[in-house]
């Protein structure tokens, strides 16, 4: 906007530096300009916003039986990372109601699944801002994803409505349905939900609940993390719900919530949470957040498990070790176990070490696949020559898996982010381990996680460590199994093809 070969231009951005200084307020820069709307994402290439950097998510919602509507809002702390004129966020709400920056009213519009907004004053770069943002929800929308081929119906749902409630499935992109925001792990923050329901039913969210207040018959509770986390392990739910406490390692404490009807059949596999995190932590590390459980929903999960941050999210069946017909059987039994494992592994890679694209993925699903199969040998549950289920099978399993999704750090298709990485990383992580040693194998992964814990990490960084801690020159080893188009020879079986 302005011209350097203009002295007048010159004099003017002095006085506003001069009166921005005098309000406690960084001067703007001359290169003022709207943040990207795109971080430019391999495989989502709509998601995510520049120009800023979130620390925090305060999200309200008023839940109400008979309507899948609900009034919301949510506060969003940031920083400003270069002068903003305006800024982007992710959002696929219902409607929009009114946008406030630093407690003054903003002029938005939304495009698509963005919202944009012009806030009255220019955002100088490492300002401190505020955003409110007040707006609806309609849990029974549930659009497709913009990277998904148009054609093809939704995989799931992100809102999981039920009788007396509901749960959130936001991954991979689909959080910005229940509240604006970043929505890219790249940009992890503190989330707040307070959520307000009739008398009778719980509310539960990820962190601690922070308190519960009841006026005239219906109930706030406000649960909050410690820690910051990326959007799509968000979790609110409602239901009636039975609360389940323990204690982990180091005193951690534990809180699990589950469906009422069922909450005496979870107890067995929720018990044993506290053997799993001692486990774990002797392979990775201390386990990272401020708490720790599971949430059980009724009425299933869309068939899957969610690592949600703090709480892992499981259809209640899945918790309980029985089959189709409810009757509990061994098989059954160590099969959640061994699914329990894979989401607890996830709170360390994938929520705590988030990735910093979607094509890192590997780094959250590869380490969940592999300390689940390691957790199940040494149990005794599985064995890794098994013809059916073992290494041999996976390996011949990613041959075809590459050809359909292209290599696990350069994938083809979106859609298959959170199903086509488990392999690749799992098989590249056994041979990784054949190559250095048990020993050196957990130095490179304690040493990893310690790292990136509480940051985003890439292939790149994984690489990095492995080859300081080893000693050795693994860049090629690694890289062959990440980014291949054709699955690479595994170390110690020369035989397999």
């Amino acid at each position: 906007m302005f011209s350097s070969r203009k002295p007048g231009a010159l004099a003017g951005i002095t006085v506003a530096a001069m009166v921005l200084a005098g309000c406690g307020v960084p001067a703007a820069s001359a290169s003022t300009a709207p943040g990207a709307r795109s971080v430019g994402d391999p495989l989502f290439a709509y998601l995510g916003n520049g120009g800023y950097d979130v620390a925090s998510y305060d999200v309200s919602y008023d839940y109400r039986t008979g309507t899948t509507k609900m009034d919301a809002s949510v506060r969003i702390t940031a920083t400003a990372t270069q002068s903003l004129s305006g800024f982007s966020l992710d959002s696929a709400v219902e409607k929009i109601d009114k946008v406030a920056v630093d407690g003054r009213p903003a002029t938005f519009r939304v495009s698509g699944e963005k919202l944009i907004v012009t806030p009255g004053r220019v955002l100088p770069k490492g300002h401190s801002f505020r955003v409110d943002v007040s707006f609806r929800v309609d849990r029974s929308a549930n659009p497709q994803s913009p990277a998904f081929p148009k054609n093809e119906p939704p995989h799931r749902t992100a809102w999981v409505n039920k009788d007396d409630g509901f749960a959130l499935m936001g991954q991979p992109d689909r959080a910005h349905l229940f509240f604006p925001s970043n929505d890219h792990p790249s940009d992890k923050a503190k989330v707040t939900f307070r959520i307000t329901t009739p008398k009778g039913l719980q509310a539960v969210a990820n962190g601690t609940l922070r308190s519960r207040t009841e006026k005239a018959g219906h109930v706030t509770y406000v649960f909050s993390t410690r820690d910051p986390i990326p959007t799509h392990v968000v979790q609110a739910a409602v239901g009636r719900f039975t609360l389940i406490k323990g204690k982990g390692p180091h005193g951690l404490p534990l809180r699990s919530y589950v469906a009422t009807p069922q909450a005496a059949r979870t107890r067995r596999l929720i018990d044993g949470i506290p053997d799993q995190m001692a486990w774990l932590e002797k392979q990775v590390g201390r386990y990272p957040f401020e708490t720790y459980g599971v949430l059980g929903v009724p009425e299933g999960y869309q068939g899957v498990a969610l690592e949600a941050a703090t709480i892992s999210t499981y259809a209640v069946e899945n918790l309980t070790g029985t089959d189709a017909d409810g009757k509990v059987t061994q098989q059954d039994t160590q099969d959640d176990k061994i699914t329990m494992m894979h989401e607890l592994t996830h709170q360390y890679f994938g929520d705590a070490v988030a990735v910093r694209d979607w094509d890192q993925m590997w780094i959250s699903e590869g380490h969940a696949e592999f300390y689940q199969v390691l957790y199940a040998v040494e149990k005794g549950w599985r064995d890794l020559d098994d013809p059916s289920r073992g290494l041999h099978a996976r390996y011949d399993f990613d041959g075809d898996k590459r050809v359909e999704s292209g290599p696990p750090g350069k994938m083809l298709h979106a859609r298959d982010v959170l199903v086509g990485t488990n392999t690749a990383g799992l098989l590249m992580l056994f041979g990784l381990r054949e190559k250095v040693g048990k020993t050196t194998f957990q130095r490179i992964e304690k040493t990893f996680f310690a790292k990136y814990r509480g940051r985003a990490a890439t292939t790149q960084d994984y690489i990095k460590v492995a080859n300081q801690v080893s000693g050795k020159n693994l860049t090629g080893y690694i890289n062959d199994w990440i980014y291949s188009p054709t699955t690479p020879p595994m170390p110690g079986h020369p035989d397999w093809k």
